[in-house]
Order: structure tokens, then sequence, then C-alpha cells
């Protein structure tokens, strides 16, 4: 059960939304975000994101080779990064004390990014997986998604007066931090002074609702590598395996809206978001996605991984699919029985050794397109600089 917790919980930004018109609590103060202790990560120390991002890469061939990773001595912009659902804490709402879940998803998922912005990454009082077991044993969610989004906000607002200094800052969320990222896009930046300021929102493992001219309120889709001011979004399933109709990824309830698909493999490759393009994915060696204690599949025969991250060169590529009501990228192994390397890939929700087709991918959405992500950012903070 605690497993299984672990992988679903970091949906929970889907399962637990709060009512409209839901407040938090009347007796919650607020955080003050001028203490470094209510940050994950803030540059210039040593902290949740100073983490060893070495890895191995393992050609078709089965040769290897080890890249190094350094963070940038002067990054020319920021990074301000939601984590998603991972807080162990026993009640409704996580308390404000860092803990090993919260480092580990840095880990997985922010800490590369220090190798071309400054990180900020603050702590908050999300919905916890405690509220999430309630949910699936049918009774009323004890979590407020109101109390987490006001921190989210107070430590962006902290952010913008205190830390940005006129910085352009790209948005980073995954799942539940992906809820928070659109709520702050639609009250915090949209329109706002903000926005122009906003090199790109990365709204990963969320359903992001777009019109069909594909914006998000005024900010629009990305549609090139050298765009800024745009966002990028997808959930990710594999090829042979579709989202079911039961899945509550992909697709979005708003009325004339579609969940948003952005392969940013393919707008690095020049490629349309719905063509075929080779993913960069950096996959964990020590569990996939957020989650502990799941160790991944071997990577390669004879293999023994002493990195953190493992790449794969070619073995995965990726398109967005648009199909009835589901928007989601696709993911393709391109697996070949006589090369050495695996023909297989580990990320699924699994329950009892049953996986949960319509969680997808869900599990690794930001590692598989990782490398993807940090060439496309830094495409779109030269394009923003420009200007």
């Amino acid at each position: 059960m605690t497993k299984m917790l672990a992988a679903l919980g970091l949906t929970i930004g889907l399962a637990l939304a709060s009512p409209a018109g839901a407040q938090a609590p009347a007796n919650t103060a607020p955080n003050d975000y001028g203490k470094t202790d209510n940050w994950l990560c803030l540059p210039g120390r040593a902290d949740a994101c100073a983490v060893d991002q070495t890895t191995t890469i393992v050609q078709a061939n089965g040769k290897t080779a080890t890249e190094a990773f350094k963070a940038a001595a002067k990054p020319a912009y920021d990074c301000f990064y939601v984590y998603p659902t991972v807080s162990t804490d026993p009640g409704g709402n996580s308390d404000m004390s860092i803990d090993d879940a919260e480092k580990r998803v840095v880990d997985m998922q922010l800490a590369r990014f220090a190798g071309q912005c400054r990180v900020f990454a603050p702590m908050y009082r999300q919905v916890t997986l405690a509220a999430l077991r309630q949910v699936m044993m049918g009774q009323p969610s004890p979590g407020n998604g109101v109390l987490a989004y006001g921190d989210v906000r107070d430590a962006w607002r902290w952010y913008l007066a205190n830390g940005n200094k006129g910085r352009g800052v790209v948005l980073i969320g995954h799942s539940q931090g992906a809820r928070m990222v659109l709520d702050l896009l639609k009250n915090e930046i949209d329109g706002q002074p903000a926005q122009k300021q906003m090199i790109s929102a990365l709204v990963i493992g969320m359903n992001a609702p777009v019109d069909a001219a594909g914006k998000f309120h005024s900010i629009p889709t990305c549609a090139k590598a050298d765009q800024a001011g745009c966002l990028v979004s997808y959930v990710s399933f594999r090829e042979t395996s579709p989202p079911p109709a039961n899945s509550r990824f992909g697709k979005t309830d708003e009325q004339g809206h579609r969940a948003a698909c952005v392969n940013p493999a393919a707008l690095v490759a020049g490629k349309a978001s719905t063509d075929e393009a080779v993913l960069h994915a950096y996959l964990s060696s020590k569990g996939f996605g957020a989650v502990s204690g799941q160790p991944p599949a071997p990577f390669a025969k004879d293999l023994t991984v002493t990195t953190p991250f493992v790449a794969l060169p070619g073995l995965l590529s990726a398109h967005c699919v648009s199909e009835g009501e589901f928007s989601y990228l696709a993911v393709k192994v391109n697996a070949d029985p006589a090369d050495p390397r695996t023909d297989e890939i580990t990320g699924d929700v699994a329950v009892n050794g049953v996986v949960l087709k319509d969680w997808g991918l869900h599990l690794i959405d930001m590692n598989l397109a990782m490398g993807d992500l940090l060439t496309l950012v830094g495409r779109q903070a030269k394009t923003y600089a420009a200007k």
C-alpha cells in the first residue's frame, strides 16, 4: 500500500483539487519566504539542488561513457520550480520541514537545470499522500489545495520582489506542482507585468487546457524552439498503450478546450509536435521518477551502473497525438533485440504487479525529455535576451 501511495501520490493535484470558492483554514498564518529555511533550493548555497547529476551514457553497441555535470557559475536567468506530491507527512497538508521525499524529487526533476539557471524551489504546504489515502478509501480529502496554492503564490511574490532583480524566469512544475504553476500563470502572470519576464512555463504531467488557437488565456503554447513567453505541456503514455477511456490524463473538462501537448524534442529538432523525434532522456539508476524503493530494470546486459543517471541515445522517441478527447505524448521504445541495451523502460504505475494503464508514464514525465527541456529553455532564454 505504501509503494502504491508513493506512486499515485504524484498526481494528487488532479484527484484532490479544492472546490470552487474554498478558502485556506482561518487559523493558518502565511509563510515568511524571507526565511531561507522555507526554501528547498536557493542560489548560492549547498542545498537539495547541489546533488550529483553524473550520467552513464550507453550507446547502442553497448559502449559506455561518463557525462559529468557542473552547475553554471553565472547563469543569465532563473528557474522557479514547484514540486509534485511527495510528502509523507501524516496530515492533509504537509508541514514546512524538508524531508527526504522533497530532496529526492528535486534531485530527479530540478537539479540538472542548475547547469543553466539559478534555481528557486519553495517548500509549500502541499496536499499529502495521506490525503490521497483518504480519497482512495472513499472518504473526503483532509487536504486543502487553497492553502497549498497560497504558499506557492506567496513564494512567487517574494521571489519577484526580492530574488528576481529583473531577470527572465522559467516556471517549472510537475503534477500537483504543475497545477500550482497553471494557477500562477492565470492569477499572477497573464496580462500582468511579470508576463514580460516569463521566458517559458513547463507545465508537465498536467492537463493544461488550451483553446482552439492553442492558448492558455493569452499565453500561447510553444510552436518552435526559439520562441519565448510560451507554454510547454504534455502527459506521457506508451505508444503501445494509449490512454484508456477512464484516464485522468490527456483531457480537460473545460468546454472548447483540449489538453495541451507540446513535444520539446520535436521543437529542438525543428519539427512540429506531431512529428516523431528522438528523446534525450535522463533516467534514474536509483528508481524511476520521484519514487524510491522501486529499482529500474537493467539498462543493458552485463552493465553495472554507478552513476545516479543513465542516458540511452536513440532508444526513445515520441510524438504528440490528438485522438478523440485525448491529447498526449506517445512514447516509443526503439528496441533492438540484437543490441545489449534494454528493450523496455520502467516507468509505469503498478499496484501488486498490475500496471494501471490510465496513469501512463506519469512517474517519468520529466525524465523522458529532460535533455530536450534543457536545450529548449536555453534557446528560449537566448530569444528572450535578444528582445
